[in-house]
């Protein structure tokens, strides 16, 4: 059984983008309908009771007034000392996965969940041959304030294969999300049912949503990692949301430092780098290099956007730089936790002391655990000169915002006594 309900956006982007998305489009919007779970009623409450207080407003003046005081006096209960929604927005190899475990560290009062949005884009990305931004905003927009929520209703529709009975064996890393293992949610093991991303800790059977829903609502605190949000202007409407407590905290690395990165994470995909990197006689693919700009652009209006602070991000948005944490990473988290304004326990204190002093041996490419001083560095002993400077030309306005400096030669670039990191507080 379905509820079904109309998301605005996805009718107004159907009204202004060309004909031939208009089936995609069609495709979202039957996705964006929640299925049912025991929970959805009692979170679904708070909602309808807003969209009733807004349709009020738009023939009430005073009423408009009542329900802005309203939302100004929740949100500074909220911003007090109660519950916090945490989104943990970067882009990929940035260190996203070793922030995230900041917060996953917390468990007892931490609700954390790895890239939900994988999901989102996967079927958006079969669906329609590529992800459209004007279509994965929204539905990531809306996905994310469910989950925030603790609502995995929407989640599930974008599952493959659709959860039955609001159990799933196919959750993108699952395991990496504590909560989502923990004994609550830890059903007993089912044999012959496989679980690509399953607990690590414990053997436990397929992921109960309902439960997950549970256990969700039990945390004080949630807090979701994303690497495929592309425009801090989207989430407008959770910062806007009475129900949530939004803190964003965007994390951004130095361009050439992704580069390097991506080369070795993602080789096939950037297999025409590499080429360029052995072969410097190869003519430069322009679109490669208008993808790199592209990418760097949308980083760097969002970061604009947030340090801006306009009023809808005061006090909510943070921005973090991946050199800080890996040179200084208790500093940098307890200024995280600080500006959340929740209590820095030991516990991620020892979680952080234990993997950022780690040998080479168990610090591969995607390990969380890293001998985190040394991959400040690690990049610029890894790719060409010529790259850089590709790089640097299609970045240059970003890594200049964030304070990366400019190697202008190749003696400077791999030059260990100076530094391409410019002291910065972005606070």
């Amino acid at each position: 059984m379905r509820i079904k309900y109309t998301i605005s956006i996805i009718f107004i982007v159907a009204l202004v983008i060309i004909e031939k998305e208009n089936n995609i489009i069609s495709k979202v919007s039957d996705k964006l309908t929640p299925r049912l779970t025991p929970l959805t009623p009692l979170l679904m409450l708070s909602a309808s009771m807003l969209s009733a207080a807004q349709h009020n407003v738009s023939t009430d003046a005073s009423a408009h007034q009542h329900l802005s005081a309203l939302e100004n006096s929740t949100r500074s209960v909220q911003r007090s000392g109660g519950r916090k929604h945490i989104l943990l927005l970067a882009t990929t190899r940035t260190g996203s996965s070793f922030v995230g475990e900041f917060f996953n560290q917390q468990g007892s009062s931490m609700f954390y969940l790895f890239e939900p949005l994988w999901h989102v884009e996967r079927m958006l990305t079969v669906e329609s041959g590529g992800t459209n931004a004007s279509v994965a905003a929204p539905a990531y927009r809306d996905v994310l304030r469910q989950l925030l929520l603790c609502d995995f209703s929407l989640l599930e529709s974008f599952i493959e294969p659709p959860p039955q009975d609001h159990v799933t064996a196919a959750l993108f890393r699952r395991e990496s999300s504590r909560s989502l293992c923990e004994d609550l949610v830890c059903t007993p093991l089912v044999r012959k049912v496989f679980e690509r991303y399953h607990c690590r800790e414990r053997r436990c059977g397929p992921l109960n949503l309902t439960l997950a829903t549970q256990s969700c609502m039990q945390k004080q605190h949630r807090v979701i990692k994303s690497v495929r949000v592309r425009q801090l202007e989207t989430l407008r409407p959770l910062a806007e949301d009475p129900r949530l407590d939004m803190t964003f905290i965007q994390l951004v690395r130095d361009p050439r430092a992704v580069l390097a990165s991506r080369m070795v994470a993602f080789s096939s995909k950037y297999d025409i780098w590499k080429r360029w990197a052995v072969d410097g006689d190869l003519p430069v693919d322009e679109d490669e290099v208008r993808k790199l700009k592209g990418n760097c652009d949308n980083i760097r209006t969002s970061a604009e956007i947030g340090l801006k602070q306009p009023p809808w991000l005061r006090g909510r948005y943070m921005l973090v730089r991946y050199e800080d944490i890996a040179r200084f990473p208790m500093r940098k988290a307890a200024e995280m936790y600080d500006f959340i304004g929740i209590p820095f326990t030991a516990k991620v204190e020892e979680w952080i002391l234990k993997n950022t002093q780690v040998s080479k041996e168990v610090s591969g490419v995607y390990s969380t655990q890293k001998n985190s001083s040394e991959q400040v560095e690690k990049w610029r002993f890894s790719i060409p000169f010529k790259l850089v400077q590709l790089v640097q030309k299609a970045c240059g306005p970003t890594m200049t915002l964030f304070g990366y400096k400019f190697a202008e030669n190749k003696d400077m670039l791999t030059d260990k006594s100076v530094s391409l990191i410019e002291e910065r507080t972005f606070l």
